[in-house]
């Protein structure tokens, strides 16, 4: 038998609980995989919120991105077998949250040898979201970064591609997060009012990009920061960015395998900054929930 994490209701965590089932059997062109970490990110309370709909029937398996060792593979998928240990999105009515998994070949790469399960599991949803943030707008060695949200998993990541990138980079977090946005070279600015007016007594002439990773008032307020409108670019609240004349996140189909390149490398380095067991995923998700996580949030089964 496998454990597997579901909502058995949409709305608040009481329909969370721990179920078992067999192991997943691969499906044409996917893989069964032993996961070894999982990523906790918002869209997973917002799926359960019932944010992005409710069509999909309950019970739903929670946690969308996993790093593990693939333990069957199905029909029509080559160069993988038992024993590959991979990265990536889990397959359609599948979750990560989860002692086995399915994930669709297509949607995943290797791990790379140098890095931790752990690792990897945070890069096919955050580390793809701050890859395709910052190259979404193009910016050159000097130019501005504005990270709205910059002290969480994908801010974090985002703040480290742009010193790699040796772009001028402002982190507006939390002062909790102080310390983690200052480890990328990040200058920190306070998120709350006042936020808008420190952007703009470092950058006078305004930023050349606007990442944000929270929406809503705090998008608005900050967004005068821009340039201009089309600069600002969000993976929270891609309805407010087009209404103030930016837009959502435009996905990459190629950014997984590029931004797992750069973390196996050590171009970048992720920042996770706690791990969970699979029975205590609920504590897992309460923490993203809260808004309080620095850095990446973690579950390894």
């Amino acid at each position: 038998m496998s454990r597997q994490y579901v909502f058995t209701t949409y709305g608040g965590p009481d329909g969370e609980k721990l179920t078992e089932r067999p192991v997943p059997e691969p499906g044409t062109g996917q893989v069964t995989v032993q996961v070894k970490a999982a990523g906790v990110n918002p869209v997973d309370w917002k799926i359960r919120q019932g944010l992005l709909g409710t069509r999909e029937p309950v019970p739903v398996p929670m946690g969308r991105e996993v790093a593990g060792v693939v333990t069957a593979v199905g029909a029509d998928v080559a160069d993988l077998t038992a024993g590959d240990e991979v990265l990536g999105l889990v397959a359609h009515g599948e979750g990560g949250f989860a002692d086995h998994t399915l994930l669709d070949a297509a949607d995943l790469v290797a791990k790379p040898e140098d890095i931790s399960f752990a690792t990897a599991a945070l890069i096919p949803v955050a580390g793809t979201t701050a890859y395709d943030l910052t190259h979404q707008i193009e910016l050159e060695e000097g130019q501005s970064l504005v990270i709205l949200g910059a002290g969480g998993g994908v801010g974090h990541l985002a703040a480290e591609i742009g010193r790699v990138h040796q772009f001028r980079v402002i982190g507006v977090a939390s002062e909790g997060k102080r310390e983690l946005v200052e480890s990328t070279g990040a200058v920190f600015v306070a998120a709350g009012a006042g936020a808008a007016d420190a952007v703009r007594d470092l950058l006078p002439e305004g930023a050349d990009l606007l990442v944000d990773l929270v929406g809503g008032q705090a998008l608005r307020d900050l967004a005068a920061v821009a340039k201009s409108p089309g600069l600002i670019v969000s993976a929270a609240d891609g309805d407010t960015a087009v209404a103030l004349g930016g837009s959502g996140r435009e996905a990459d189909p190629e950014s997984l395998s590029k931004i797992t390149d750069v973390i196996g490398y050590q171009v970048i380095t992720p920042q996770v900054s706690h791990t969970f067991g699979l029975d205590q995923a609920r504590e897992a998700l309460a923490l993203v929930e809260s808004g309080h996580a620095t850095g990446k949030v973690i579950i390894e089964p």
